[in-house]
């Protein structure tokens, strides 16, 4: 880790698939922390706004959704990508912020890559 590396917060209630879906993000040069939880993961936006990177399932258990969790960061730290991933389906027009890409699982290293680099424009190398 470096002192400039940019912090990703990858947030699954599945423990391998928070597991690899964080090991892809690092592999992208960011620092990750891991959340299980969406209210943890808000927890965490909260106490670090300088995050520059969010990928989340949609289906997490508690009292949000992904999509809701993608609409709080758009309205309130627009300057944070995220990426959000369902292996259920894909979220209707407008569920989503604009600014947040969808992408389906399984994921992937490649396809985590082109998020990152081509949408978000917040590539750590």
């Amino acid at each position: 880790m470096t002192a400039n590396q940019p912090i990703a917060l990858v947030v699954d209630d599945e423990p391998i698939i928070r597991m690899d879906t964080a090991d892809m993000v690092a592999e992208e040069g960011f620092e990750v922390i891991k959340a299980r939880t969406l209210e943890d993961a808000f927890k965490f936006l909260t106490d670090c706004p300088s995050l520059k990177l969010v990928v989340t399932d949609i289906e997490t258990p508690g009292s949000m959704t992904g999509c809701q969790l993608a609409w709080e960061v758009a309205n309130r730290w627009p300057h944070i990508c995220v990426v959000v991933a369902s292996g259920a389906g894909r979220p209707v027009d407008g569920e989503l912020p604009p600014s947040t890409i969808f992408i389906a699982k399984p994921i992937s290293q490649d396809v985590v890559h082109e998020a990152i680099e081509e949408y978000c424009h917040c590539d750590a190398r």
